[in-house]
């Protein structure tokens, strides 16, 4: 495909589920032919950006007391089935291995939807005493869920390819939930670095993970309004601990259940980056994820080619030794096409070096996020870059945030829930009263996202379906 026939392609961004599927393989992150639906091939520069996602993910994990382990993918059918709860809210999602070659298994094989069933048998053995605790191991796996709903790359998928999940031991309720509240800040954190603000919310009841006292989650706001669950922590209770045994020697001598937690993250992480922050150009990535965060141009003329491309290798060399990700494209495209296809690509800041800039000893630098320019004296390109990498980030989360902020209504009947839902979150009074809120839920054609966890109770309101008085507010929303 011709260069300007690739950019025409492109639809604008307010033609959100359009524009977010040419993205994925113009800017080649994902490739969706695979011929097994809902399934999809990472292309190596889609790739890159999940391993520097990833890294990211595993470093705060690491830094704040986590061990990295590896758990089989195949389980056990009498060990899937021993939690009820948990297994009612994933029956229908399970794939099952039953045949060994030809011979017919003695016992099905469930492919993992997620991963407590095939941990928490090991944490049995491994949890003997308080001195044990806590326990916080995670892994980031490929799990499968039968989806049948309208799948979609890095959103809605039969194969998650890249599953975080954390399962914690502790010995109280109370330690449980510590851990809980914790785990809520270390993911805000991640989608800090990420540049995506997000809401922090209390599940309802009916929306919690299966076989757990309570679920809180974060939401990101996609253009199009819906909201994307880009995160969840569960509080386990002792439930699994009861389920499967994991009992702890407290010092006095006396055994208890344990109490647990799981939390997970997956690619919709890269999903939430990509939507919030590209535009009618292609990705616009945040320097810390992009795979190249620096594409240096040679703007080259018959006179003064061979300096100008010594000076762009000096200056890759320099930004190289600093750590920072950068290419030259040397290619025989002409510049426009050159501009047009690291766009596409997100890549954070060009640089643009030609004769007139040699003579001046600067670098014409051009940020992805504003399309600014501006020199850099070549002397200075080390801090001229990296000065400019943490405004491009600061830029993209602030501007993230006023959007969000700006996708957020206040609202009083449920008819203007029904209006506002359109464009983003509504949130509206809510006793907390289970028939209430599905009663909301009916009457709206969307469900209760949760109960904001900064929420401030300092005013009486009336709950629009029984009119009780209530200090509450629930997040309202469209999902994916």
């Amino acid at each position: 495909m011709a260069e300007s026939e690739k950019e025409a392609a492109l639809p604008p961004k307010e033609e959100f589920s359009e524009w977010y599927n040419e993205l994925l393989w113009m800017a080649e992150i994902m490739d969706v032919r695979y011929p097994v639906k809902g399934l999809y091939v990472w292309y190596p520069f889609g790739f890159a950006i999940r391993r520097i996602t990833y890294n990211i993910i595993r470093e705060i994990l690491d830094n704040s007391g986590h061990q990295e382990t590896l758990f089989p993918l195949l389980i056990p059918e009498n060990e899937f089935m021993k939690e009820a709860e948990h297994i009612k809210g994933f029956e229908d999602e399970v794939y099952w291995v039953t045949h060994g070659g030809r011979d017919e298994l003695d016992i099905p094989l469930a492919l993992r939807p997620t991963s407590e069933t095939a941990i928490y048998p090991m944490y049995k053995m491994w949890v003997r005493s308080h001195a044990d605790l806590p326990l916080k191991f995670y892994q980031i796996v490929n799990t499968f869920r039968y989806e049948t709903k309208h799948t979609r790359p890095l959103i809605r998928l039969r194969e998650i390819t890249s599953f975080k999940e954390a399962h914690t031991v502790h010995a109280t309720w109370k330690d449980a939930e510590a851990q809980v509240k914790e785990a809520v800040r270390l993911y805000t954190e991640i989608y800090r670095r990420l540049g995506v603000p997000v809401l922090r919310s209390r599940r309802p009841d009916w929306d919690k993970f299966p076989g757990a006292d309570y679920t809180d989650a974060l939401d990101a706001v996609m253009p199009d309004g819906k909201t994307l669950q880009i995160g969840t922590v569960h509080h386990l209770g002792d439930n699994f601990a009861r389920t499967f045994d994991i009992k702890y020697e407290a010092p006095d001598g006396e055994q208890h259940y344990a109490h647990q937690t799981c939390y997970g993250i997956s690619e919709r992480s890269i999903a939430a980056t990509i939507s919030i922050h590209g535009d009618d150009k292609g990705l616009i990535l945040p320097p810390e994820i992009a795979p190249v965060q620096v594409v240096i141009i040679p703007i080259i003329f018959k006179k003064g080619a061979e300096e100008v491309l010594a000076a762009c290798k000096d200056v890759q060399e320099r930004l190289k030794k600093m750590g920072i990700r950068a290419e030259i494209d040397a290619s025989d495209l002409r510049p426009g096409a050159k501009y047009y296809k690291w766009e596409m690509k997100g890549v954070p800041l060009r640089l643009e070096i030609g004769p007139r800039d040699l003579q001046n000893n600067v670098a014409v630098a051009v940020r992805r996020d504003t399309g600014e320019k501006e020199q850099i004296p070549l002397p200075e390109i080390e801090a001229g870059v990296s000065s400019r990498f943490e405004t491009i980030h600061q830029n993209l989360y602030q501007k993230a945030k006023t959007e969000l902020k700006s996708r957020i209504f206040e609202c009083q009947g449920l008819e203007e829930v029904k209006e506002k839902i359109q464009e983003g979150v509504a949130t509206i009074p809510w006793c907390g009263n289970k028939e209430c809120g599905l009663v909301m839920e009916e009457q709206i054609g969307a469900g209760i996202l949760g109960i904001p966890l900064e929420q401030k109770k300092d005013r009486k309101e009336k709950c629009p379906v029984c009119g009780g008085e209530t200090e509450t507010r629930v997040y309202v929303a469209r999902t994916y």
